[in-house]
């Protein structure tokens, strides 16, 4: 056997291993495009029955990992805002007629309904988990349990908001598509390392 070729080959396979800094490069290229695609995939399995009219869906996250070869779908915070929104929810009372609500809205109210798509991952997390029931007017600006059990008294129970039932419905909207992307993964590094070997013959 030639020992010239052995060599060769040798740095070859060296070369194509994940700890080579070109191929991690690569190979985080490669995890970024299948990601992404993971991506798509996860917003259009995520079903609503009143729909996604703020398009809250869009708020799925991607990340790649820096340390590791490796990346994940999620429904986290963004570390920056994406701006606000315009949209106004549909009015269904003629002018003139009675009903609706006529209190202005507070400034709490207007931040979350100005977050944009990109921002309203809380809003997945929320329908997911699911949250504790809460009575309207109490957990803000600084009141206390007394003005809650106040607030109770004087209303007779009424501001009562319910809660949210978890649907725990991102794991099924996002693992199959985690694992035809973990396959196609596996058949775009299989073509890399290949390209690879080839350039290397």
């Amino acid at each position: 056997m030639n020992d010239a070729v052995v060599m060769q080959q040798k740095q070859v396979l060296e070369q194509a291993l994940s700890t080579n800094p070109k191929t991690q490069a690569a190979l985080r290229k490669l995890i970024r495009r299948v990601i992404k695609e993971a991506r798509k995939e996860t917003i259009r399995n995520i079903r609503f029955k009143n729909g996604d009219p703020r398009h809250s869906a869009q708020s799925v996250r991607t990340s790649v990992y820096k340390k590791i070869l490796g990346a994940n779908i999620n429904i986290y915070n963004s570390r920056k805002a994406h701006g606000a929104t315009t949209y106004e929810p549909p009015r269904t009372l003629i002018p003139g007629q009675r009903g609706g609500n006529r209190r202005p809205r507070g400034g709490r109210t207007k931040q979350i309904m100005n977050y944009g798509p990109l921002d309203r991952g809380f809003i997945l997390r929320m329908v997911n988990s699911g949250t504790k029931g809460r009575y309207a007017g109490y957990g803000r600006n600084g009141r206390t349990q007394s003005d809650y059990d106040a607030f109770i008294l004087r209303n007779g129970g009424r501001g009562w908001r319910d809660k949210v039932e978890p649907r725990n419905f991102f794991r099924g909207a996002s693992e199959p598509t985690l694992v035809r992307a973990a396959d196609n993964l596996a058949n775009l590094i299989d073509t890399e390392l290949e390209n690879i070997l080839n350039k290397k013959r």
